[in-house]
């Protein structure tokens, strides 16, 4: 898993010992988009979609599986949830939360660093792939023989 790779097996163990594991059954949320945030998840089990609400609907951004993560953002950024989580299957999560990786940081600032380093370098990702499909979706809705180039003068 990319958030935890490179990463210590004695800090990854004390991370699970003191971590929670939350279960959502098929069709409960995991949190609600807007809720407060204090920690992530890593699905253990089951499946997960990433809803975002607009106008009174939800539209599906992502689902996810076992291995995946979610939530990170709320570790980074603080900022109250930007999207829902919701089980389609039965599942089963780690909650890793901030108070829990300020005990790493008691324990080894290296191996925090290491984390939050990776959690970028996570978040980065999905906002490269984001943007492609932002990018891709403006230029398929340019009408057809319109001439949207930059040109240098």
């Amino acid at each position: 898993m990319p958030t935890f790779g490179g990463i210590r097996e004695d800090i990854l163990q004390f991370i699970l010992d003191v971590s929670t594991n939350v279960a959502a059954p098929k069709g409960q949320f995991f949190f609600r988009q807007d809720d407060a945030a204090n920690a992530m998840f890593v699905l253990e089990q089951g499946k997960v979609a990433i809803l975002k609400a607009w106008n009174g609907h939800e539209y599906l951004l992502h689902e996810l599986k076992a291995g995946d993560c979610f939530g990170e953002m709320a570790l980074i950024d603080l900022l109250p949830r930007s999207a829902s989580v919701l089980a389609v299957e039965d599942s089963v999560a780690i909650k890793i939360s901030s108070a829990t990786l300020s005990q790493v940081y008691e324990k080894d600032l290296e191996q925090l660093a290491m984390i939050y380093m990776n959690l970028g370098r996570e978040v980065s990702r999905r906002l490269r792939e984001t943007d492609e499909l932002l990018f891709q979706a403006r230029i398929e809705a340019i009408p057809s023989g319109s001439d949207y180039t930059f040109k240098v003068v």
